[in-house]
């Protein structure tokens, strides 16, 4: 009797799991905008450059990544005590084609 039992109880939460899976994969799909028939979230795949140079602040030079497909740059310093990179700015140059050049 509790084996039956037991039986019941996990079919009904395997049911209940394959609701709910199925849910979420149709509200998934619902959610992407199409655009060029593919969804708008998805990025190119880039096509990068990195070069080293001196910063404004001194210290260890600077690794300078560009994303030349997605437009965007990215600077990148050595912290000595966490021996890792860290982010030191980040430009998206779209909208540095759209400034009008000044004096």
């Amino acid at each position: 009797m509790r084996r039956n039992r037991r039986i019941r109880v996990l079919m009904g939460l395997n049911i209940a799991l394959a609701f709910l899976l199925g849910a979420t994969l149709v509200s998934r799909t619902d959610a992407f905008a199409q655009e060029e028939g593919r969804p708008a979230n998805l990025r190119a795949r880039g096509e990068y450059t990195m070069i080293t140079a001196r910063t404004n602040q001194g210290g260890p030079h600077a690794v300078w990544v560009l994303d030349a497909a997605n437009g965007e740059m990215v600077a990148l310093k050595w912290d000595q005590s966490r021996q890792s990179l860290i982010g030191a700015g980040y430009r998206e140059l779209s909208s540095d084609v759209r400034v009008s050049p000044g004096r």
